[in-house]
């Protein structure tokens, strides 16, 4: 009745009375509670990701657990999910990157056994939910807007190429140089970090492979920053000389000397994407 309830309501506000969350979990055999496996928070893509988890969890009335593995590669991947089965979550968002053989335990886990999982930045596999950005297009439309500015000879530094969304980025520059019949030799391709320090360096190992390139494609804008910076060392006038275009759109990118063109990842819609497709599988 409306009187017991006021009733009940006065105690809670006498006594300061809170739900005991874990006595509620034991009833509805729920937790409301999401286990977000992250690597790297602290580089500007996967913080975005967490971001984006972190605002659409909370919309849905989900606390997160979180747990950072040291390595995009580390293989403890066993200690990892029995922590995140012996606290109940509902659900797990695997966020961290696909780098060398880092899925291969996903070939020999009983999937069934475990709770639902959502994965983020790895290639589309049957059977398993994935949520990633189109990095083969991105980069394609990259180096496409280099082309159509008059460039003929585009360099890429990429990422680490154990990474899978550096492959798809390496793939996308030469799909797009293949489409306008331009010539891609390995003279063309520097293999970096995703640091600054990497493009600084790509890009005078770039001219000395090939000194009349006029444009690069940046694998991202850390990649870019230092490449640029390498480039007005030099005395190379951006763009009338060399032309960049980098992936990422940080927010500093605006303010580089001149300014970045980039390519803009919808990473925190891809974090509340991976939230709302694992509260459906839930």
């Amino acid at each position: 009745s409306q009187q017991t309830r006021e009733r009940v309501q006065v105690a809670i506000d006498q006594l300061g009375y809170r739900p005991n969350i874990l006595a509620r979990s034991l009833i509805h055999k729920r937790t409301n509670t999401l286990g977000v496996v992250a690597w790297g928070i602290d580089y500007f893509g996967p913080s975005r990701t967490v971001v984006g988890i972190e605002q659409q969890a909370h919309q849905l009335d989900y606390s997160l657990f979180l747990n950072l593995v040291d390595r995009p590669d580390n293989g403890d991947t066993e200690q990892v999910l029995d922590t995140l089965i012996t606290h109940r979550v509902d659900g797990i968002l695997w966020a961290v990157p696909q780098v060398g053989n880092n899925r291969d335990w996903l070939e020999t886990t009983h999937m069934e056994q475990l709770p639902p999982i959502v994965f983020l930045s790895m290639e589309p596999q049957p059977g398993l939910a994935v949520v990633a950005v189109d990095n083969f297009s991105g980069a394609e439309q990259a180096t496409q807007h280099l082309i159509q500015q008059g460039c003929r000879k585009i360099g890429i530094i990429t990422g680490p190429l154990t990474w899978w969304e550096a492959r798809e980025r390496y793939a996308g520059w030469k799909a797009a140089m293949d489409q306008a019949n331009l010539a891609t030799p390995t003279s063309l391709v520097v293999e970096g970090e995703w640091t600054a320090i990497s493009g600084e360096q790509g890009l005078l190992k770039l001219l000395n492979q090939e000194a009349d390139i006029d444009a690069v494609f940046a694998s991202n804008d850390q990649i870019a920053l230092g490449a640029i910076g390498s480039a007005h060392r030099l005395g190379r006038r951006i763009p009338q000389d060399l032309a960049f275009v980098g992936f990422d759109n940080i927010p500093e990118s605006a303010c580089f000397w001149p300014p970045l063109t980039t390519v803009y990842q919808q990473l925190m819609d891809a974090g509340r994407i991976a939230v709302q497709t694992l509260h459906k599988m839930i």
